[in-house]
């Protein structure tokens, strides 16, 4: 018999508002008190509640400054030199405005005590539409234009300008935040206007892109706790606000009103404010952004109420439409190098090995991926190419291979050995039980499957053979049910995928899924196709691409797994097959391959929300 309690179902809570992820994520503009004089392209310092405009442009330029108090603009004293598109930082009681034209790129630093402004010493560099960072007396003048992009950056100590490590991209009119010795550098005059770079006190390194470039845009905050607002790319001006976390901008409420060359200042990502610019024509409003400290945090999967629109909802989470994109080239040109089919996203990978056709060589080299560019890093003990790999920059194996020109039971140098990398150095560490070429990869250093492939004797026998790696050594388990070579396989060691390859003549489209103990056979590919590439977290979510047809040519097919058939989704740019290849099914990257042995790279993404969907009910 039934209780009450079963009839009934589970509880459902009752919220006023959805679900968001953190307390900016909930955060919202809101409008404040209208400066006295409408501008763009001034100076700020200070916070939300305790701000300054300094100087900037209305058909001329003026000298005016304003402080904020939280409601309403009040005018002070001038600075003595009118400019626009100077930078400032500090307080509303200490402040440094420097840089910016007046009849021409100028130096000139002025420094705020709280009543009058003094000019003090000046920049090394004169120049306009530069960004900063920091409070008085340890400030940050970086980027601008002296006439072109400038990449030069100052420090300032409350005294003098002190010239220190340049931007990685010279640009100017971009965006600044932080505090002294961190700093964030993002957006600018640069195409495509997303780059943003970290300050660590000595050199700049290049980190996640704003999700829209600009120029011309406000920010607030610090590099644990920042956000930007406003811009342009002409033809467009933007309202967006993205608020970074540390590690990725994210997009948050929009302002109201779209604008450019506004003023922007706030202690963190929690407490802004925005004034001025042009909207079109230069405006005097404002815009004060807060967030909830009190919030209730989104959990995939939660089911609710919400009062406030009289609805029924649940937390998913609801993936766009994936596409590739060009990245970095690999420093060496190569195909079938040793690939670390479980480690990484479109940011994150490692090549190592590998071969060139034409000459027919193999490599030795290793190169990680940052999501930009490859850097080489310490070489392999043994060259090969035909290999395969497992792991990420940070841990990866890889596995077995031979040495070009030939893959087959003729091949040069045919390798069972097995090498390790610790993040900087490769160790050899134990042989495979046979030694294998273009055979297929998955799971972590210490964890891992090596499957398919030819070799061992007789050469032919073993496209079945499947191997466990436990940390220390090899094990034979259950085989393949469809043996081949040229295979694609991706995952972990408990749960992986292979799909396509070369069975022994022509190719196959047949899938299999592994448990951690036996193969399965699966809904076969749309395309058949030899020499794909696969990325993947398990055997439940996979991506496809590339490959060779046979005697039509290459592919640049891709295909979407979702645990039960594969979807034919968008192209690479480049038709290819047996390149270097890691990450999921939402977020991976291909590098190299053939024919052409290109140094080629593409990013595949797919973008991904959270989000609060209604459920209809009937």
């Amino acid at each position: 018999m039934s209780t009450y309690k079963e009839i009934k179902g589970f509880k459902v809570q009752t919220l006023s508002s959805d679900p968001v992820a953190s307390g900016v994520a909930g955060g919202s503009w809101s409008s404040g008190g209208a400066m006295n004089t409408a501008r763009g392209y001034m100076a700020s310092a200070g916070i939300q509640t305790a701000a300054l405009s300094i100087s900037g442009y209305t058909t001329t330029n003026v000298a005016v400054v304003e402080q904020y108090n939280g409601s309403t603009w009040t005018e002070i004293a001038d600075v003595n030199t009118a400019r626009e598109s100077a930078e400032g930082c500090g307080t509303i009681t200490a402040a440094i405005a420097f840089g910016g034209y007046d009849t021409g790129n100028t130096a000139k630093t002025e420094s705020w005590n709280g009543s009058a402004w003094t000019e003090v010493n000046d920049l090394n560099t004169a120049r306009t539409g530069l960004a900063g960072a920091g409070v008085q007396p340890a400030a940050l003048a970086f980027g601008g234009s002296s006439g072109s992009n400038s990449a030069l950056t100052e420090s300032w100590d409350g005294t003098s300008w002190t010239e220190v490590s340049d931007l990685n991209t010279a640009r100017n009119t971009l965006g600044g935040l932080g505090l002294q010795p961190a700093a964030l550098a993002f957006g600018g005059s640069v195409s495509p206007k997303q780059q943003t770079e970290l300050w660590n006190g000595s050199s700049w390194t290049e980190v996640n892109d704003l999700n829209t470039g600009r120029t011309n845009l406000a920010s607030s905050g610090t590099t644990t706790s920042g956000l930007t607002f406003g811009g342009n790319s002409p033809p467009n001006v933007y309202a967006n606000t993205e608020v970074w976390d540390g590690t990725n901008w994210t997009e948050v409420a929009d302002l109201s009103t779209s604008v450019q060359s506004n003023g922007g200042t706030g202690a963190s990502s929690l407490s802004a404010l925005s004034f001025g610019g042009l909207a079109p024509s230069v405006t005097a409003a404002t815009e004060e952004w807060t967030a909830p400290s009190d919030f209730t945090k989104i959990n995939l999967g939660q089911v609710y109420y919400n009062s406030g629109s009289n609805a029924f909802k649940v937390t998913k989470t609801i993936y766009g439409t994936g596409a590739w994109a060009s990245g970095g080239s690999l420093n060496q040109a190569r195909s079938q190098g040793g690939n670390n089919a479980s480690g990484g996203s479109a940011s994150i990978g490692l090549v190592s090995g590998g071969n060139a056709y034409s000459p027919g060589v193999s490599y030795n080299n290793t190169e990680i991926y940052n999501g930009t560019a490859w850097t080489e890093v310490n070489n392999l003990n043994t060259t090969r190419g035909y290999s395969t790999g497992a792991g990420t920059p940070a841990g990866a194996l890889v596995v077995s291979g031979t040495m070009a020109p030939s893959p087959g039971a003729g091949g040069v140098g045919r390798k069972n050995n097995v090498e390790s990398f610790d993040g900087t150095n490769w160790t050899e560490v134990n042989d495979v039980n046979i030694g294998r070429v273009q055979g297929a990869g998955a799971g972590t250093q210490t964890s891992a499957i090596f499957v398919g492939g030819e070799g061992g004797s007789p050469w032919n026998d073993n496209k079945n053979k499947t191997e466990l790696w436990d940390g220390s050594s090899w094990t034979e388990v259950n085989n393949l049910n469809d043996g081949r070579t040229l295979v694609g396989g991706a995952g972990l060691s408990t749960s992986a995928i292979v799909a396509g390859g070369h069975p022994g003549s022509g190719t196959t489209a047949n899938t299999e899924t592994w448990d951690g103990t036996s193969w399965t056979e699966v809904n076969n590919l749309n395309t058949s196709r030899s020499g794909a590439n696969l990325a993947a977290h398990s055997n439940t979510a996979a991506l496809a691409f590339g490959g060779y047809l046979g005697p039509p040519g290459n592919t640049a097919a891709t295909e979407s797994w979702d645990g039960t058939s594969w979807t034919e989704v968008a192209d690479l740019a480049s038709a290819r097959y047996n390149g270097t290849s890691a990450g999921s099914s939402t977020s991976a990257w291909l590098a190299g391959g053939s024919p052409g042995t290109p140094a080629v790279t593409e990013e595949w993404t797919v973008p991904a929300t959270v989000t609060n969907t209604t459920i209809t009910v009937g």
